[in-house]
């Protein structure tokens, strides 16, 4: 079976996470894959093949004779789809040959465009696979779990050598608690990749540090027509906060290894409001300044008022895996390799964002994330092509083989 025939059956399951779930996994249904990828690996023969009760998925592949001695390797991708699309009765489009223009998304008339992607034209002459316009496609990441079972699938069947291989596929990786409950110590990798990145070729170790940021204001309400120099409004100081950041440093305006301040959400009136941030840069110091400038923000703005007006609370998500990685370059330098054999052009670039890999490399996994040839994840324009997918099965089943 062929990688994207593999995932045309697993976008049919309905897996969104739930964001304001603190359940584990945030939503029952990702159980329905987790089920389903467990009979498919006990079908392979993959061995002590099971899903725990926080729905992470866990199996391996004990080494061939003669090849005990290599390092046991992961792969890791994840089961549930963004929230921030639908992911229910997806309906994908295929398109043999690919003529490079226009495709048309049937459920909506919406247009995936090469004006809007640029990139669409490289698959040119492909066969493409797309949403019908009414949801997501769930390519991210259940390219990447195909992708893992179809390398597996030719090792196994063609009987190759290699060392111990480990595979697991996590729940709530698109809500930020993929690996929350993963057993580093049970799943038995030294090293590990994720496979869960975008266009073909591409292999990220370096991805940002992030925190989130809650700001809350208080404010005092009276009477609008006697309020001189009394009334405080809540709406209005959140938005003197804001505009004390830099107002250059948000994603539309920024790229490659510049940080941000993201402004996900508003809500307010006179007396109460709320702005929640998600905070990001791949420079640790630069990081912590960021944190810091909320921190003068908050402190600026009560100071002006003579009050606590402005309560600010920050948390935290993830950091820079490069420094887990920076030690272990050769799980890089072998990747290189195996997108170039696999007939892809390596593309070393940062993430402009996290995965599992980077909580798992500080929870002494060092994983860097391998490309799985999808575009525009996480709307109804996602699209992936055919033979990208192949590449890049070939590419993870070389790794495999060391």
């Amino acid at each position: 079976m062929r990688a994207y025939e593999r995932m045309l059956q697993y976008v049919k399951v309905y897996t969104t996470s739930a964001p304001d779930c603190t359940d584990a996994p945030s939503s029952r249904r990702q159980f329905d894959l987790a089920h389903k990828l467990v009979e498919e690996m006990k079908a392979l023969g993959l061995e002590n093949v099971h899903v725990d009760e926080h729905c992470c998925v866990y199996g391996w592949l004990s080494a061939t004779p003669g090849c005990e001695d290599r390092p046991a390797l992961g792969f890791i991708a994840h089961m549930d789809t963004a929230p921030d699309c639908s992911g229910e009765n997806v309906k994908p489009q295929i398109i043999p040959n690919y003529d490079g223009g226009d495709v048309v998304l049937k459920g909506t008339g919406d247009i995936l465009s090469p004006k809007a992607f640029p990139t669409l034209q490289s698959l040119t002459g492909m066969t493409l696979i797309t949403t019908d316009g009414t949801t997501l496609l769930g390519a991210d990441d259940k390219a990447g779990i195909a992708e893992i079972l179809t390398a597996l699938e030719s090792i196994i069947a063609e009987k190759k050598p290699h060392g111990k291989l480990c595979i697991a596929f996590t729940p709530d990786e698109e809500v930020g608690a993929g690996v929350d409950h993963f057993d580093v110590e049970k799943f038995g990798a030294d090293f590990a990749y994720t496979v869960d990145g975008g266009d073909e070729g591409e292999i990220a170790y370096e991805t940002f540090n992030a925190c989130s940021a809650e700001v809350e204001f208080t404010g005092l309400s009276v009477h609008p027509g006697s309020s001189k120099d009394t009334m405080i409004n809540a709406a209005l100081v959140a938005m003197e906060f804001n505009a004390l950041l830099p107002a250059a440093d948000i994603p539309r305006l920024t790229e490659n290894y510049e940080g941000f301040f993201h402004l996900c959400d508003m809500q307010g009136d006179v007396e109460h409001a709320v702005l929640n941030y998600i905070v990001r840069d791949h420079d640790r110091a630069s990081f912590e300044l960021r944190k810091k400038t909320l921190e003068h923000a908050a402190k600026t703005i009560n100071e002006r008022y003579g009050r606590d007006v402005v309560r600010l609370a920050m948390k935290d998500s993830y950091y820079n895996m490069a420094e887990k990685i920076a030690p272990h370059m050769e799980l890089i330098e072998n990747a290189k390799r195996a997108a170039a054999a696999a007939g892809m052009v390596p593309n070393v670039v940062p993430v402009r964002g996290g995965t599992d890999g980077s909580r798992l490399s500080y929870m002494g996994l060092p994983t860097p994330n391998l490309c799985t040839g999808g575009y525009a994840f996480h709307g109804h324009f996602e699209h992936i092509a055919v033979e990208s997918m192949d590449r890049c099965t070939k590419m993870v089943e070389l790794l495999m083989l060391g």
